[in-house]
């Protein structure tokens, strides 16, 4: 079935669009370094603190509500462009917002990309991967965001070096990197959006969108492209693709048939949880996390810059081993390790400091947290995410799923400062610890195991039950 297929070329086009994933995590970590000036700047309150971190979270869930719609008409490419649109604009806005209405209306703009962007790109990745390797192409999608994470901290503590300095900067300069630093971290966002927004324009459209909207002439010159011009596998892929979009229906209301409501309604359930279990309240708030702790300014920057890198280079190494141990095997030794560093964290903060413990063992407690977190349901959440739904409805289950976690994201971005300042950080921690026990619960139970299946042969199995009892097995 596979053959001989161009890697070259699918990793190229694939690593192209999981750009989209590295403005995906520059915004979520660029903003943890802003929190503070922002909130000392324009007198925000606890609670107006949360809405500046997770206004981009409310753009962001009306972009995955219109991604998946604009996705299925007019395409993975174009929805693409769009997304690198409205990032590139709000990255401008921020950094020269005239107020706080300004800057958070442009935090949505963005958040509006952003949404988009993480319904389409991991769809359009699973789309021209071959089955084989499709697990470590999508994760392509999940190591951009960890990269963006670390370009945005190391591009923060950079930026706060030269505000520090006091520098001989002067005019818009010394506001946007002097005076008023917090505006030059957002601004740097504009040059991945742009290098992202031009890639765009290199890349061909979907070839399994392309059969589905019957654009055939189309659909096989990009299959023959990844299949090294093998016209026998171009036709069995087509063909395949084919069969399955007759008999499924297309549109929100097709979501309801029994097979596939059953996978939106898992999809949202361990979109949503894996929210709560802390990863992005690390995120955002780190410095101020580990500020609580009793940090100065430059090593709680210094500390999110480790935990940033550990993040990104577990990624690496989950890419190369899920589609060897398979998705779920990653799961259940990944989420059990964070269920352990999530209570070794709330025992720091509930005892350490009275007992004098160094500062050092609460970042080897963040570390193997981020760690098991990234090596697991960070590395697999989008792999599952976007090959579970059949092809005819898959913008719009993929929505459905995205707006569940976007939701969750929104909460916990708007929730965590509370929670810190009410339950505690050890109380907090506690919290995501128990918060763990559900997912891993339903992953073991309702999810099977895809590693190595076609999204044709996934789709069988969610719409007429096809290979449950294989699937069951591998679970």
């Amino acid at each position: 079935m596979q053959g001989i297929y161009n890697f070259a070329f699918i990793i190229a086009i694939s690593a192209i669009a999981a750009m989209g994933g590295f403005l995906f995590g520059f915004d979520e970590a660029v903003i943890s370094g802003t929190v503070d000036c922002v909130s000392t700047q324009f007198g925000l309150n606890v609670m107006a603190s949360g809405w500046f971190v997770s206004s981009a979270l409310l753009g962001a869930i009306i972009g995955v509500i219109v991604g998946g719609n604009l996705s299925d008409r007019y395409g993975r490419k174009s929805t693409m462009i769009c997304s690198g649109t409205l990032f590139a604009v709000s990255m401008i806005g921020c950094a020269v917002a005239p107020s706080f209405i300004y800057l958070v209306i442009y935090r949505i703009v963005g958040g509006i990309g952003i949404g988009v962007a993480s319904i389409v790109c991991p769809m359009y990745i699973s789309e021209v991967a071959v089955a084989s390797r499709r697990g470590l192409l999508v994760s392509l999608y999940q190591l951009a965001v960890t990269i963006g994470v670390v370009g945005a901290y190391v591009s923060n503590k950079w930026l706060l070096g030269i505000a520090m300095e006091d520098s001989d900067l002067s005019g818009i300069s010394r506001t946007l990197f002097v005076d008023e630093w917090w505006r030059g971290m957002l601004g740097v966002g504009v040059i991945p959006s742009v290098i992202f927004l031009v890639s765009i324009f290199f890349i061909p459209e979907s070839p399994r969108w392309l059969v589905l909207k019957g654009r055939m002439q189309k659909a096989e010159q990009v299959f023959a492209r990844i299949y090294n011009n093998d016209s026998a596998i171009v036709r069995l892929q087509i063909e395949s693709t084919l069969e399955v979009t007759r008999n499924s229906g297309s549109g929100y209301k097709a979501l309801l048939s029994p097979g596939i409501f059953r996978a939106v309604l898992i999809g949202v359930a361990i979109a949503m949880l894996g929210q709560f279990m802390g990863v992005n309240a690390v995120l955002y708030y780190g410095p101020s996390i580990f500020k609580d702790a009793g940090l100065s300014d430059g090593d709680a920057f210094f500390y999110q810059v480790l935990v940033g890198t550990a993040n990104m280079l577990t990624t690496i190494a989950a890419m190369f081993i899920i589609d060897k141990v398979g998705r779920k095997t990653l799961i259940y030794y990944g989420v059990s390790g964070m269920i352990i560093s999530l209570l070794l964290i709330g025992s720091y903060f509930m005892w350490g400091q009275q007992l004098g413990v160094s500062h050092v063992l609460l970042l080897i407690f963040f570390l193997l947290y981020i760690i098991c977190c990234a090596g697991s349901i960070c590395a697999v959440i989008f792999v599952i995410l976007s090959e579970m739904y059949p092809l005819a409805v898959r913008g719009a289950a993929m929505s459905v799923a995205g707006l569940a976690l976007w939701i969750a994201t929104f909460m916990i971005g708007q929730l965590t400062p509370w929670m810190l300042h009410t339950l505690s950080p050890a109380g907090t921690f506690l919290l995501f610890a128990i918060m763990c026990v559900p997912y891993i619960l339903i992953m073991w139970k309702m999810v099977p195991e895809t590693t190595g299946k076609s999204l044709e042969e996934i789709e069988r199995y969610w719409m007429y039950g096809e290979l449950r009892e294989a699937a069951n097995k591998n679970t």
